[in-house]
């Protein structure tokens, strides 16, 4: 049987990796198996460790990958809007805080969906790394469509990382539709700087994809 060309090599770990990364999010690593993950790529399981050391690597690998997709959403709203310009963030703050965000975790932010994964692996492993420098891209996307009064404020990007992550985390855990999303319209209260509670918005964000 021929070998498999580099550029068809290529593709199959793409797939592979582009795969995991959505069933990372939507499962959790933890519950992710290296057979499902060659499966959901349409590949067998025999070939995986012609891709990859092991599964930690693809682990690490698929969850960089769902990093490195958010950060371009970022950056594109960013872009459509202008930098430190209140409307990219209005505009972010709407896609990330929807419903539609919280019924869709694997096209979604995979700091909300692996942050307990991620907070269970060993400092140092593969996985947790990942995340930490995952949680830096956010940070600076989140710096770049800030408001020009906050500029130079650090800690700010943090803390509205923080609360935006934590809102996802507890309005997807959360048994009782109305107080779901009562913390997801809290939340885009909180970080727009309006006093009184906003609506769910009257037209569903794009896809996050």
């Amino acid at each position: 049987m021929p070998r498999m060309s580099r550029a068809v090599t290529e593709q199959h770990r793409r797939q592979v990796i582009e795969s995991t990364s959505r069933l990372i999010r939507e499962k959790g690593a933890d519950r992710v198996t290296v057979p499902e993950a060659m499966a959901t790529a349409g590949l067998t399981h025999g070939g995986f460790y012609r891709h990859f050391a092991s599964k930690d690597d693809l682990l690490a690998q698929a969850l960089a990958a769902a990093f490195t997709e958010r950060r371009a959403a970022m950056d594109r709203i960013t872009e459509e809007h202008g930098s430190a310009d209140a409307s990219a963030r209005t505009a972010f703050l709407a896609m990330y805080l929807s419903e539609l965000h919280r019924d869709h975790p694997a096209d979604g932010c995979p700091a909300a969906a692996v942050a307990a994964d991620a907070a269970h692996a060993e400092p140092g492993t593969p996985l947790r790394t990942t995340f930490t420098a995952g949680l830096r891209q956010l940070a600076d996307g989140l710096r770049q469509m800030d408001e020009p009064a906050r500029d130079g404020d650090a800690d700010a990007a943090l803390a509205d990382l923080a609360l935006l992550v934590g809102t996802v985390l507890l309005s997807r855990a959360s048994d009782d539709e109305d107080l779901s999303r009562a913390f997801l319209a809290a939340a885009r209260d909180r970080l727009a700087g309006r006093a009184a509670p906003s609506p769910e918005p009257a037209t569903a964000p794009a896809p996050l994809t």
